[in-house]
């Protein structure tokens, strides 16, 4: 397998004042790296970062990075395929990594690839959080991206990247046909999702913690924060994640959750699911008052 797990995120975003208050207050993760433009990076675990927060209008991802052994064997890959890689030996130090390389995923994602990411000898505490966050080795959490053809998207990944299938699923969500693919790189049950295409970049991004009740506690931050609740706290069938979904102060989402289930690629054997939970995950609008008698 190519890619070990995901490394970091960087997100473009136009206020940095509410993401400083969003990354610590609501996420629980610690501000670190101020840059002379404003921008900063969050910690969340022994490495020196995971979220780079950057000024500017977008308001999405501008860019996901993932960790790899070495580059030389996904360079050659990519170049079969006919993609145009480049080295980003100036960005080494900001990304706090060895090496890196870069290129364009099917949709557009601009997508890095490291070695050697820099951590800290001191563990993450956060002031915020009853236990930690679930990454290290299982890397920051899970993406799900736009894929303008999931198809392609799916060869990509799993034939250039070495993505494997963890399972589908189909069904319809409230009015919405949903069919996506997820992939794990590690035995996280999935760290990248994608099924089509998507307003902005990044439908959502997931963090992890280690105790169910910091996933009840990061959710009345949020509605203290006034951050919009996208969907009510439920179960996925296929990682077996307990979780609530809202809004970052950007537009996309963001997904905490608990339990998630670990895969032995190994063993692993990807099943369909006709259903997107087994139970919760509603979106608030089905939750109308009690209508007096």
């Amino acid at each position: 397998m190519t890619v070990t797990q995901l490394a970091y995120l960087g997100f473009e975003v136009s206020d940095l004042s509410a993401w400083a208050s969003f990354g610590t207050e609501v996420l629980g993760m610690e501000r670190v790296d101020e840059g002379a433009d404003g921008s900063f990076k969050l910690r969340m675990d022994r490495r020196n970062w995971r979220l780079a927060i950057h000024p500017g209008p977008a308001d999405d991802l501008a860019y996901v990075g993932w960790e790899v052994s070495d580059l030389l064997g996904p360079i050659e890959a990519l170049e079969a395929r006919g993609v145009e890689v480049g080295w980003g030996h100036d960005l080494t130090g900001e990304r706090a990594v060895e090496s890196l390389c870069f290129f364009d995923d099917p949709a557009g994602v601009r997508t890095e690839l490291v070695t050697g990411s820099a951590q800290q000898l001191d563990p993450f505490h956060s002031p915020k959080l009853l236990g930690g966050f679930v990454a290290g080795q299982l890397g920051l959490g899970h993406v799900v991206l736009t894929a303008n053809d999931k198809a392609e998207s799916r060869r990509f990944y799993e034939e250039t990247l070495g993505f494997r299938l963890s399972d589908t699923i189909v069904t319809r969500y409230f009015g919405y046909d949903i069919d996506m693919d997820f992939f794990h790189a590690n035995p996280r049950h999935h760290s990248l999702a994608f099924g089509g295409p998507q307003p902005k970049k990044l439908n959502h991004f997931l963090l992890e913690v280690d105790r169910l009740d910091d996933v009840g506690l990061c959710m009345d931050r949020t509605l203290k924060a006034g951050l919009p609740l996208v969907q009510t706290l439920g179960r996925h069938p296929n990682d077996g994640m307990l979780s609530f979904y809202a809004q970052t102060p950007s537009g996309f989402n963001f997904e905490c959750g608990w339990g998630g289930r670990e895969v032995d690629a190994s063993t692993w054997q990807p099943t369909t699911y006709d259903r997107l939970s087994e139970w919760g995950h509603h979106p608030p609008m089905v939750l109308s008052p009690r209508k007096p008698k």
